[in-house]
């Protein structure tokens, strides 16, 4: 892709880098519930390449019903998710998310600089991927 592609969503804003990555930028006091994620989920798929990969920016604060932390990123179309963190508190919630028992384990990654989880979400689609659990920085 030349030039990032922004689209709008009822939640926030989705933007395709690459064919295969998108950063996601939820917007500040959404509460994201099973609704949205399912939303989410069609986006994905229908406008990126899969396997892809997914840059979550958490730029603002939000949060997540309980029902859209189960179904939240179980699409076996997702390879490896990069969370960029800006503040202590963003990093607490997102390892307590990561914790949450789902039907598919997560291969994620927690940065504090997002060229640095671009980056890293470009190198890993070079490896072989195999799913697995970690929220390390």
């Amino acid at each position: 892709m030349n030039r990032p592609e922004v689209h709008e969503l009822g939640f926030g804003k989705i933007i395709c880098l690459d064919e295969d990555i998108a950063e996601v930028i939820i917007d500040r006091g959404i509460e994201m519930d099973l609704a949205m994620v399912n939303e989410y989920h069609n986006f994905l798929i229908t406008h990126l390449k899969a396997p892809f990969s997914l840059l979550i920016n958490k730029v603002n604060p939000y949060t997540y019903t309980f029902a859209a932390q189960r179904k939240l990123a179980t699409i076996p179309q997702i390879r490896t998710m990069a969370v960029v963190t800006h503040n202590p508190i963003a990093e607490k919630m997102t390892l307590s998310l990561v914790r949450i028992p789902r039907d598919r384990e997560w291969n994620i990654k927690l940065f504090r600089d997002r060229d640095l989880a671009l980056q890293w979400l470009r190198d890993d689609r070079d490896k072989p991927h195999r799913y697995r659990k970690t929220a390390k920085r």
